[in-house]
């Protein structure tokens, strides 16, 4: 197994390398497709990452990621599960896609909203739509006893 290098991205300039050592891999059996080959080989993989202690990132990486897969993660250990394919190779490669995926868009900064104001066409066609919306009430109203 080697190390995964996860692409250049927002909030990574330029890309994040975990070691191969800070990677579990477990293997199971799978209950996908396979036929009797799923009763006798252990294709089903589980790659796991703690993200407490790996050297790949650093202390803001690791305080964003750690936020964004809260709900993803027991602990600060983040585990991802790839049975969809026969062979545990291709599902070795797999989970590894999955979570170069998921690192990549949780160590991405928030993108911040900047309020803008209204333009001056959009509030002019709001008010218009007020003045209608009120006229086709008055239409409602009792007639005025003058």
């Amino acid at each position: 197994m080697d190390d995964l290098f996860v692409p250049p991205a927002p909030g990574a300039p330029h890309g994040l390398r975990i070691p191969a050592s800070e990677l579990v891999e477990q293997f199971s059996r799978s209950s996908g497709p396979g036929g009797q080959g799923v009763n006798t080989t252990d294709s089903r993989v589980q790659l796991s990452l703690d993200l407490a202690t790996t050297t790949a990132l650093n202390e803001t990486q690791r305080n964003r990621v750690v936020d964004q897969l809260a709900d993803r993660s027991a602990g600060t250990v983040l585990t991802i599960s790839a049975s969809e394919h026969r062979s545990q190779r291709m599902n070795r490669t797999a989970a590894r896609q999955r979570l170069i995926a998921l690192l990549r868009e949780a160590v991405a900064p928030p993108i911040i909203r900047r309020a803008s104001r209204p333009t001056n066409g959009s509030r002019r066609r709001r008010l218009q739509a007020k003045r209608l919306r009120s006229e086709t009430k008055s239409y409602r109203r009792r007639p005025a006893s003058d």
